[in-house]
């Protein structure tokens, strides 16, 4: 378990960091300016999102706990063992007076989607204490966990459980399937869907094309097509069935089985559709063809199947990417003259290059000004963009106020990603005390956040440069503990900081580590 936040008060010193001076407007291609020359005049102020709210969105639902979540995590911490934490809970909270929400169990199952042993045990107590059974998608996300870690027979025991309960639904089913093939396991995933019917459950087209995505998606295209020859003379294809394969063999780099597939779509009677066109699409855009790009745009208009935002917002991304923001930017003005209707990953895709074109003014524009006009409600991935774009240009205080913002949001939530980079803002800045702090405890405590590999590679990096190598090894530890794999980099620079302090029970420690590794 993440136990830094309670480890983290060392210095009773605010950090205070300064707001750079990268407020000028990086004029660098005239496609910035003919594309936002409908949309408004210079910006004279940056309004951010805490008076900017809209009627029309559905908003976020605040779940009032019965039990207090931050109390559970604490008495799950460090235990070691599914019982455990079973027998932990049945100790602390009255069965007789527990009242236990959907809303939750589910918030509990998603803080422990990387500890398969503090889930299954919650999962155990919620089942014990609880009056009424929990919910089916309670029970799917459960199997999901125990899947991604690989725990198979404990999954299956809990679909078999499920089945006894006629709870297996073709959504279950669908996850059992990914994990098996994902585990390399493809022949599992064929052998549920064989045994459907013992699960109550049709083998029809929708159940077809789910084994056979799982399938593709895991580049066992071959195997899914011969499956699919067997099965299609008694479950009739439909034109997503022809879509799974052209997105098979795109990522499998075999453009011409692709090309293939769109006439098949057509023998049987289908037209390839704007989804059909987009894979490969897609698949240019990944290898850097975009003028064969360009050649699919006008074969699709041509088609009479014009392209959808999802198309253009793939470009664009792309384009980025391999560092073309102004063909990206075009790409944005073609999409608008076209008449196609933004949503927010479009969005958040042009917030993206104008960002990563230095147009920061535009970005906050686009954010403060255009979303609104056009009624798009940002999303997590918007304002991590944004608080991105400012740490980036030294405007730290700024992206605090954002993150603030989406912490306030009805909408939408902070992820990891949100406090990324004010964490690495904080390292370069040199100050690893109040602030640093604060922020891993709204992320842990606040917002029952687990850090990823990434999170914690820099942490552990940042507070060994900083002479921080005792608060980097707790991390360590707690990284191990969630089940997250150091990289090798990671364990060689903690390893060389500790020995110069002379921590020789640390080092021990890690050296067995790492032999185990190996």
């Amino acid at each position: 378990m993440f136990c830094c936040a309670r480890r983290l008060a060392r210095t009773n010193k605010f950090l205070i960091l300064k707001l750079g001076n990268h407020c000028t407007f990086l004029n660098v291609f005239e496609i910035s300016t003919r594309y936002f020359s409908t949309l408004r005049g210079p910006v004279e102020c940056y309004p951010t999102m805490s008076n900017i709210y809209f009627d029309t969105a559905e908003k976020c639902n605040d779940f009032e706990l019965r039990c207090n979540i931050d109390d559970v995590i604490a008495k799950v911490c460090g235990l070691k063992s599914e019982d455990e934490v079973f027998q932990c809970l049945m100790r602390e909270y009255n069965c007789k007076s527990a009242e236990i929400s959907c809303s939750l169990i589910d918030r509990l199952l998603n803080r422990f989607r990387d500890d398969w042993k503090s889930a299954l045990g919650i999962f155990r107590w919620v089942k014990t204490c609880s009056a009424d059974k929990p919910l089916p998608e309670s029970y799917d996300k459960l199997v999901d966990i125990l899947g991604k870690m690989k725990k198979m027979e404990m999954m299956m025991a809990l679909v078999e459980e499920m089945n006894g309960d006629h709870l297996v639904s073709l959504n279950t089913v669908a996850k059992v399937m990914r994990r098996f093939a994902g585990a390399g396991e493809w022949k599992q995933a064929v052998k549920i869907f064989d045994e459907l019917e013992k699960f109550g459950l049709k083998k029809n087209t929708e159940s077809m094309n789910l084994l056979l995505d799982t399938l593709c998606k895991e580049n066992r295209v071959e195997q899914a097509r011969a499956i699919f020859l067997e099965l299609k003379s008694h479950i009739p294809p439909n034109a997503n069935t022809f879509n799974i394969f052209i997105h098979g063999w795109c990522k499998m780099k075999r453009i011409e089985e692709a090309y293939w597939t769109i006439q098949e779509i057509k023998g049987h009677g289908f037209r390839p559709s704007v989804i059909s066109y987009s894979t490969i699409i897609q698949f240019y855009c990944f290898q850097c063809q975009f003028w064969k790009v360009y050649e699919l745009l006008d074969e699709m208009e041509a088609q009479e199947c014009p392209p959808n935002v999802v198309t253009f917002t793939t470009i664009m991304h792309c384009l980025t990417k391999a560092g073309e923001f102004k063909e990206a930017l075009q790409v944005a003005e073609r999409m608008k003259l076209a008449g196609c209707k933004p949503d927010v990953l479009f969005y958040n895709a042009l917030i993206h290059t104008l960002r990563r074109a230095g147009f920061v003014e535009d970005a906050i524009y686009v954010f403060t000004k255009d979303m609104p006009h056009n009624k798009i409600i940002p999303n997590t991935s918007t304002f991590n963009t944004m608080i991105a774009m400012f740490c980036h240009h030294g405007q730290e205080q700024r992206a605090g106020q954002y993150l603030r913002d989406l912490e306030n949001s009805p909408y939408c939530k902070p992820d990891v990603q949100s406090f990324y980079p004010l964490i690495k803002s904080c390292f370069k800045a040199g100050k690893t005390g109040d602030c640093l702090t604060k922020l891993l405890d709204s992320m842990v405590k606040k917002h029952h956040l687990c850090p990823d590999l990434a999170t914690y590679t820099l942490l552990i990096h940042g507070l060994c440069r900083k002479n921080s190598c005792e608060w980097a090894y707790h991390l360590f530890r707690d990284m191990i503990t969630q089940g997250l794999k150091p990289r090798y980099l990671t364990c060689s620079l903690l390893l060389k900081e500790i020995k110069e302090k002379k921590m020789y029970d640390e080092v021990e420690w890690i050296e067995d580590y790492v032999k185990k590794m190996e």
